[in-house]
């Protein structure tokens, strides 16, 4: 399961720097969010399987036998994750709000023509 994450993960961070390397901004904006998510993914993946095995014969009332597979998993990359989701939720909006006022102000997102564009820099009225 771990291998399969693992791969998981690192399609994600490729198709998230493939993306952040476009023309576009709205690709660029595509590509921080898969970035975001794979580095959630990779977190969550490297913390460990979430379930507590019990081994044969104990009852989960019972004091628990802990074992090399029946450690309890740490919850601080839970709590990380969530965190990072909160962030990465907040930072989304901004730059989609970003996004939307440059096409409001240049009518189109391409990267070339942001730079070539001789309008003033000023934004009044936005």
């Amino acid at each position: 399961m771990t291998l399969l994450l693992s791969i998981i993960v690192a399609v994600i961070f490729a198709v998230g720097v493939y993306l952040l390397l476009g023309r576009e901004l709205k690709g660029m904006a595509m590509g921080l969010f898969m970035l975001s998510h794979g580095a959630n993914l990779g977190i969550l993946a490297m913390s460990g399987q979430p379930v507590r095995h019990t081994p044969a014969g104990a009852t989960p009332l019972g004091p628990p036998i802990l074992t090399e597979a029946t450690q309890p998993v740490d919850p601080l990359p839970q709590a990380l994750i969530l965190t990072a989701i909160v962030i990465s939720f907040a930072v989304t909006a901004f730059l989609l709000t970003l996004l939307v006022a440059t096409y409001r102000r240049a009518e189109h997102l391409g990267a070339d023509e942001l730079a070539n564009d001789d309008r003033p820099t000023v934004l009044t009225g936005v």
